[in-house]
């Protein structure tokens, strides 16, 4: 028996001290406890933890490894066993807790019961349809959050925002997220971000925790409040494998707070980056427009030197310069070849012109009608004719006609 007035025992002391009550109580040592399993974990090595709970309290409970390779059924939250075992205390947590040797089915819990009938309604309504899912904004300018202001979720939210898009304004609603009253402040909260005209998207949820835990998430209001809303809803609640209705209503489901608010904002470096490279691209396709439409100006200008209407009409004034020359030249040629041609019939024609031979001596016997006198039979006796000369003209008398005799000289 301990005694007060005496030294002080170490906490480890006390710790040992209760662990060996424990052990040496006839109920505690060797007991059968039913309850819902919640907050279950298969740890990676091997052993599983989790709550052994009922409408009024919650037990911690371990199953070690050594002992749970007999165990021929999957172990979830909301199903109802009845464990084997003994209390014990965690020496170095100072917590008490159940160490499961057996497990037996008793039956499935009243909470996974409800959270099924719950999804199985609000699915066969459409709330869940995929139809329905409004798009997360690329680059939001305002982001609300309806969670715990006191929670873990809250700081991991802030903290990755602020770290990947600082520049995004955060508007926090705080609220319970577990208990009575914690369905209708989540739907409050819900409702005034959404009637805000600064908000693009709005997170909501809370960090793990047993099923009874995030059983505000599973409420039909929030439900349908989500459903309802014409802002985007991302639902960031518990940890990767727990789910509830608002995971299924929202238009994204997050595993995790810390990762609703990855999906919520881009990453700013990489906005840069990625701006900085279509920059680059986009200065390095225009100055290759730009240069390219140089050069097809410079074709375009050279075009337009050589259709210039000015230097058309300067070389068609060339040209036809060049044609009144061969035109000239032409009209040259062909007077000189008609002149030529002329001066040939001209010879020709004084060559045979009767008046060429009087220059000759000859004379030209004309009758008195002053035709051509060409034989003796042509006249008579006594005719009257004239003789031209090339210095004058004798008129004669025929007085002899003698036909084919000549005078001797």
């Amino acid at each position: 028996m301990i005694f007060l007035g005496l030294k002080p025992l170490k906490v480890s002391e006390v710790n040992q001290y209760i662990k060996k009550v424990f052990l040496n109580d006839i109920i505690l040592s060797s007991i059968k406890v039913e309850g819902e399993i919640s907050n279950f974990k298969h740890h990676y090595s091997g052993h599983m933890y989790f709550s052994l709970k009922d409408e009024k309290s919650k037990l911690k409970c371990v199953m070690f490894r050594s002992d749970n390779q007999t165990v021929n059924f999957q172990l979830e939250d909301g199903l109802k066993v009845v464990i084997t075992g003994y209390i014990s205390v965690y020496e170095k947590e100072g917590n008490y807790q159940l160490y499961a040797k057996e497990i037996e089915k008793s039956g499935i819990g009243d909470l996974f019961i409800a959270f099924e009938e719950m999804k199985n309604k609000l699915e066969k309504e459409g709330l869940f349809d995929p139809i329905n899912k409004k798009n997360i904004p690329s680059m939001p300018k305002k982001i609300g959050v309806v969670t715990s202001s006191t929670g873990a979720a809250i700081r991991d939210i802030i903290t990755v925002i602020k770290r990947r898009y600082p520049i995004v304004d955060v508007l926090i609603y705080p609220v319970l997220v577990q208990g009575e009253q914690a369905a209708c402040e989540i739907c409050k909260g819900l409702s005034y971000l959404d009637e805000r005209d600064d908000i693009d998207v709005i997170i909501t949820g809370r960090g793990g925790g047993s099923m009874e835990e995030l059983f505000a998430f599973n409420d039909e209001k929030v439900a349908r409040t989500i459903f309802s809303m014409n802002k985007p809803v991302i639902s960031a609640v518990g940890h990767e494998t727990d789910f509830t209705i608002a995971d299924f209503v929202a238009d994204l489901r997050a595993p995790t707070p810390s990762v609703a608010a990855e999906l919520a904002t881009p990453e700013l470096d990489k906005l840069n980056d990625n701006l900085k490279g279509k920059f680059n691209r986009l200065n390095k396709n225009f100055l290759y427009i730009l240069n390219n439409n140089f050069i097809k100006l410079k074709y375009i200008k050279r075009g337009l030197i050589y259709y210039n209407p000015i230097n058309q009409i300067k070389e068609k004034a060339q040209e036809l310069d060049n044609i009144f020359k061969d035109l000239t030249n032409l009209i040259y040629n062909k007077i000189n070849e008609n002149k030529n041609y002329v001066n040939n019939l001209y010879s020709k024609i004084n060559y045979l012109n009767p008046m060429s031979y009087l220059e000759k001596g000859y004379g030209l016997l004309l009758d008195e009608k002053g035709d051509m006198i060409t034989s003796v039979n042509d006249i008579n006796l006594n005719q009257g004719l004239y003789l031209i000369m090339k210095d004058g003209m004798l008129t004669l008398k025929v007085v002899k006609i003698s036909k084919g005799e000549f005078l001797d000289e």
